[in-house]
């Protein structure tokens, strides 16, 4: 029989314990702050695809996210669709927009990059605010739909299926990063990440392969937008389409480790509980020192780990295992 690992049992009681957390813990500000770090740790996972796999460090992914809500929140206000429906037409419609977002940003390199990826999102958010369809600056609210339940995406008493939703999407995330590493596309993505001009040589084509990372990762981006869309129904420019936004979702995966499969997910749960907890210590006297505290981190994490945490806990790891296979 195949003995399980340490790290499959932690995964899987991590995953029991997510699953039983809102059954047992009643209180809707700490089901809150989970449903937070499940919908962070979502688009954590899906940037590591394009920036952990492919190198590409996008501080745009908000562009996406804003995609995703207004599309499914424009669907459903003007023409009724489901939000279901429109959770995916926006995640294709984000697909397209990446398509032809990254063409011209691919022929970047390093930090010039990620500056044009900054350039699109505030390009975005301007277009959107001067955009009276699209609500402009005020924003657009989402009216409670008369078909409640899991059909109508609306829950008015409780904040338990926003729970198990954004679980839900977190796994389905985490399982398309999990095919795309073990995948031939994988490979060339981290062939691309770490010696591009090798993998040119041997035939791969860079702009493809980054296209068709840009592309699953704003799918899934868009995805998380629609979920914060029907969880607050309202949505406005500067909630999803806010360099802030990008940032954060980039700092997820580098804290947590790029280009590992749960780095994003252990990020995540560290920033979004230092947001809670300097949010419940210091309410509105400490606005901005979650963003004090998890920069210092991060700025902490590439000096001394640059792997992020998930790289200084597996070193510690091998060195425990080293250091008890030494013992007499």
């Amino acid at each position: 029989m195949r003995r399980t690992t340490l790290g499959q049992r932690i995964v899987v009681g991590t995953a029991l314990l997510l699953v039983l957390y809102p059954l047992v813990v009643t209180r809707p500000t700490w089901q809150n702050a989970v449903i937070l770090m499940l919908m962070t740790a979502q688009l954590g996972v899906a940037w590591n695809i394009l920036g952990g796999y492919a190198g590409q460090v996008s501080l745009g992914h908000a562009a996406f996210f804003g995609t995703g809500a207004y599309v499914s929140t424009l669907l459903s206000v003007r023409l009724g669709v489901s939000p279901w429906l429109g959770m995916l037409a926006g995640g294709l419609t984000a697909s397209a927009f990446s398509a032809v977002v990254g063409w011209p940003c691919f022929r970047l390199r390093g930090h010039y990059f990620a500056m044009a990826t900054i350039a699109v999102v505030e390009i975005v958010q301007a277009v959107v605010n001067g955009w009276e369809t699209l609500g402009g600056a005020v924003g657009l609210y989402l009216p409670l739909s008369d078909e409640k339940g899991f059909a109508g995406f609306v829950f008015n008493r409780s904040k338990l299926p926003y729970h198990y939703i954004a679980l839900a999407l977190l796994a389905v995330t985490l399982l398309a990063n999990w095919l795309v590493a073990r995948s031939r596309t994988g490979y060339y993505l981290r062939a691309i990440k770490d010696e591009p001009d090798a993998a040119r040589s041997l035939g791969v084509s860079l702009t493809r392969y980054k296209l068709y990372a840009i592309a699953l990762s704003s799918f899934f981006a868009a995805t998380g937008g629609t979920l914060y869309a029907q969880k607050e129904l309202f949505i406005d420019p500067g909630s999803t389409l806010s360099t802030a936004l990008s940032i954060k979702i980039a700092l997820v995966a580098i804290l947590g480790g790029v280009g590992t499969l749960f780095g994003p997910v252990l990020g995540a749960a560290v920033l979004t509980g230092i947001e809670e907890t300097t949010r419940i210590l210091f309410g509105g006297s400490g606005r901005g020192t979650d963003v004090v505290v998890y920069g210092a981190l991060v700025v902490l994490i590439a000096v001394y780990k640059p792997a992020g945490l998930m790289g200084w806990i597996g070193e510690w790891w091998r060195r425990r295992q080293g250091s008890s296979t030494e013992a007499p």
